[in-house]
């Protein structure tokens, strides 16, 4: 009988999102004192946004396990700081009301896949970097 990961597709949404959650998991086991990742620059390039709430390895840490718990919990909260702090958030969003509405749902679709694609690759690099500190090769 396969497992219930083997009978999704490689490009399902479930399948991604498992992945993230298994990733951050994963880190959440390894990194067993996070505070040593506090004042550790990160290598990741982030969007400029991020990068102020993000500046070290600790506040990726801090941001993934918060995401993750948002995705599994399907609970999102309305931080009004987060949004009027985005000016990314504050673009209209009134042409696309008029976009088919099949064509929207792949939009977005296709942007859920890429960050949580980016997220997963973080979680791990968090995970690799906090191994590297602590003397412990992959």
């Amino acid at each position: 009988m396969q497992s219930a990961e083997n009978k999704l597709n490689k490009n399902s949404l479930l399948l991604a999102l498992r992945r993230y959650s298994s990733a951050v998991n994963n880190m959440e086991q390894t990194v067993l004192l996070p505070s040593l990742l506090r004042d550790v620059p990160s290598d990741d390039v982030w969007d400029s946004e991020v990068a102020e709430s993000c500046e070290d390895l600790y506040g990726n840490y801090l941001m993934l396990k918060t995401i993750r718990n948002m995705v599994e919990s399907g609970l999102v909260p309305l931080d009004e700081n987060k949004i009027k702090e985005s000016p990314v958030l504050h673009q209209t969003m009134e042409p696309l009301l008029d976009t088919n509405p099949e064509s929207l749902f792949c939009f977005h679709l296709r942007g859920l896949f890429t960050v949580m694609n980016t997220l997963t690759k973080r979680s791990q690099s968090v995970t690799g970097k906090y191994m590297e500190i602590i003397g412990v090769s992959n």
